[in-house]
């Protein structure tokens, strides 16, 4: 790996101008490409192999008028009015609704019995000719055109229902151009120079284009979730500037040896390219591995963040060092003379890690290893507790920021219809089964009425061969409650066998419930995968279990934190929550496979730079020490960038994006400080030479890409440092 990377990086470096124009013309062919023949995103939210599926194809196969997709017009009239006296106004505005593009039929609220009891709140019932996933967002914003009549005689007109809530196209907060200045400011500090702080980020910059462009043109080969180009543009930003920071921050250091410039960038592409390989390529294999779920939008998730950092990859290891070669020592213009430090063409001795704070530091947890790993771990499992009370559910239009129309749309109809309206199920009875036949449906209905969960039942709808009927059924609680889906358990259990239930609701109940089945599957296979990773990369059994551990600890407090805020409300108004939410389903799976990823950055960072270390010196402790001495300040630095960065997608409108984003941030700044600063040296000073363990036989068996330098050899006596207060 160590050779592949140098080799790479002195290509790109010897000509930098073929390698800065081949990335310009990969741009300029992507980017036009996936607008004019990339795809639209869609949430694909079907549990494959689940009765709600199984409904859903009966349906579209058999009855396609009642498995198009459904909106709602809602219509409220001012405090204390009712909406008879609007009656023109929305009479024109559902003329207008029916002549936009797949609308089959739609609704009149005064004839179709749609008004609240008190007459002031009504809506159009929409109809689709297409299934709601299938319905553009440009239809949409026809809609929304099509209600302006009604605002204009003073009535509150919203779009609501399932092919709304879909397709909602969330804008973003422009809190994300805040968070890249403020990474800008953190490079600046770290690097002394702006030059060489805007590298980093117009590399990300690169690398997120090149990524939403390819994953835009998935989208024409795939359904691709309306989440994945936000979640991948937020991990591309991060790893983008950090693995761009881990690879300058390298060069410099050898420039500052003494190196020439082509040597220092040879010997960086060498050491830390290889560490940004194999860190990228965690990250990319536990996003991948996301497909492991079989559920679609999780698939899509993942391919899309694996494409933007695989890009974030392919830029550091090429277009990164042309640049280096091209600005050579430009990189530092205007630094500040610094102690000890390198600037301009100046050479001043490097200062010895004995000199530095992470040095001191570090012998000071290995001093005292139980106290510090003790004290370390109750922190992160007091974080982690909130996460045993974890509810997760999937996001409904109620989780919604009241910016949305939708929002005010589902407000409107829970005030004047009840929560339950927001929760339309489908009972889908297949006659052509055994089980239930057409003189049972009245007494089906009947009994399913009488559920508690249940408010209404609606009239029997029959297909034109008499084959199928739907009983169109409204739960009494909201979408996300967890008694809707006690409800849905309950009902399924009184149909006979040929009956399904489906419906939005049932389908997200459905997807909930495979999530929770395939979470412990899909932790094993990233836990399985990342420790054969590690074991081959560091040469060591005992390292790759540490690593999974303390990864868990820093998962589980991220996890906390967020039901802490999200689900407990504490700290809400900080992060501008309107009330408590549940967890969203997707997310501790999704959040797993970032994580694992995102800490093994800094764990394979750090670990190289300690592995050096040990074939120099033979000495585990001082293996550590000198190891965070040397990357103490860069991952700090990289650990500041990505968190700002993710902290940025807190004002996101959308409560998974919020989530991910606290989750994110709270993560990285565990791993980069109680992690990597406590728990590894003072896990590592208990271990000793245990650390490196490996049987024999399963060396010679095992391939060699380590991330070391390859030139180094074990030292054959341990050259010791001494530690602190020692004489």
């Amino acid at each position: 790996m160590n050779r592949f990377t140098r080799r790479i990086g002195s290509a790109s470096a010897r000509r930098p101008w073929v390698t800065v124009v081949t990335w310009a013309v990969a741009l300029l062919l992507v980017l036009p490409l996936a607008g004019t023949v990339g795809g639209s995103f869609v949430d694909d939210l079907v549990a494959p192999g689940s009765q709600s599926e199984e409904a859903m194809e009966l349906l579209e196969e058999r009855f396609p008028e009642a498995s198009g997709g459904s909106a709602m017009a809602v219509f409220a009239a001012p405090e204390g009015k009712r909406l008879e006296r609007h009656r023109p106004a929305v009479d024109a505005a559902v003329a207008r609704i029916a002549d936009v593009k797949h609308v089959a039929t739609v609704g009149d609220p005064f004839t179709a019995g749609a008004l609240s009891p008190d007459g002031r709140i009504g809506y159009a019932q929409i109809a689709f000719d297409v299934p709601a996933m299938d319905v553009d967002p440009e239809e949409i914003e026809a809609l929304t055109d099509a209600i302006e009549p009604a605002r204009g005689d003073g009535v509150v007109a919203e779009l609501g229902g399932d092919a709304v809530f879909i397709n909602a196209e969330t804008k973003t907060s422009g809190a994300e151009a805040a968070g890249l200045l403020t990474a800008f400011v953190i490079l600046v500090v770290a690097f002394g120079t702006i030059v060489a702080a805007l590298v980093p980020i117009a590399l990300a910059l690169v690398a997120v284009a090149a990524g939403l462009g390819s994953v835009t043109l998935l989208a024409n080969a795939m359904d691709v979730s309306t989440a994945a180009p936000t979640i991948g543009a937020m991990i591309g930003l991060g790893v983008g500037i950090d693995y761009a920071l881990f690879i300058v921050a390298r060069h410099r250091e050898n420039r500052a040896t003494g190196q020439d410039n082509a040597t220092a960038l040879s010997n960086a592409m060498e050491s830390s390219g290889a560490a940004v390989l194999f860190a990228g390529g965690t990250v990319v294999v536990a996003m991948a591995a996301l497909a492991l779920t079989g559920l679609g939008f999780l698939t899509s998730i993942g391919l899309s963040t694996a494409l933007v950092v695989l890009f974030a990859v392919a830029t550091a290891l090429t277009l990164l060092p042309a640049l280096l070669s091209l600005l050579g020592d430009r990189v530092h213009k205007g630094r500040r003379v610094t102690k000890g430090r390198f600037r301009g063409r100046n050479r001043r001795p490097v200062k010895k890690s004995e000199d530095t704070a992470w040095w001191r530091f570090a012998h000071r947890v290995s001093g005292r290893p139980w106290r510090y790993l003790l004290a370390a771990s109750a922190v992160l499992l007091a974080l982690a507790a909130p996460a045993l009370r974890m509810e997760t559910g999937f996001p409904d239009a109620g989780d919604d920021s009241t910016s949305t129309t939708h929002r005010r749309a589902y407000d409107l109809l829970a005030e004047g219809f009840g929560p339950g309206f927001n929760a339309p199920l489908l009972i889908v009875a297949d006659l052509t089964r055994p089980g239930a036949d057409a003189e049972d449906v009245p007494a089906l209905s009947r009994r399913i009425a009488a559920d508690p969960g249940i408010a209404t039942v609606g009239e029997p709808q029959t297909s034109a061969t008499g084959g199928t009927v739907v009983l169109p059924t409204l739960p009494t609680t909201a979408p996300a409650d967890a008694e809707t889906s006690r409800t849905l358990e309950r009902v399924r259990d009184l149909v006979p066998d040929n009956v399904a239930v489906s419906g939005l609701t049932a389908m997200t109940d459905d997807l909930t419930e495979q999530l929770a089945d395939t979470l412990p599957v899909f932790i094993a296979a990233i836990l399985a995968a990342s420790f054969l990773l590690l074991m081959v990369v560091f040469r060591s059994v005992v390292l790759p279990l540490k690593a999974a551990l303390v990864n868990l600890l820093s998962i589980g407090g991220a996890y906390g934190v967020v039901v802490a805020v999200f689900q407990w409300g504490w700290l809400g108004a900080l992060f501008n929550l309107e009330g408590t939410v549940s967890i969203a389903s997707p997310l501790p799976t999704i959040f797993f496979a970032v994580l694992f990823g995102l800490s093994m950055d800094y764990e394979v960072f750090l670990l190289s730079r300690v592995r050096e270390e040990y074939d120099a010196t033979g000495d585990t402790t001082e293996s550590v020490a000198r190891g965070m001495a040397a990357t103490g300040r860069v991952i700090t630095s990289a650990a500041l960038v990505m968190t700002v960065v993710f902290l940025s997608f807190v004002a996101n409108p959308s409560p998974l994006v919020k989530m991910m984003g606290l989750g994110l941030a709270t993560a990285i700044v565990l791993d980069a400080t109680i992690v990597r600063m406590v728990l590894v040296p003072a896990a590592m000073a208990l271990l000793g030479r245990a650390t490196w363990w490996l049987p024999r036989w399963l060396d010679h068996r095992l391939p060699r890409i380590g991330v070391e330098d390859t030139d180094r050899q074990p030292h054959p006596e341990p050259v010791l440092a001494p530690a602190p207060g020692s004489r």
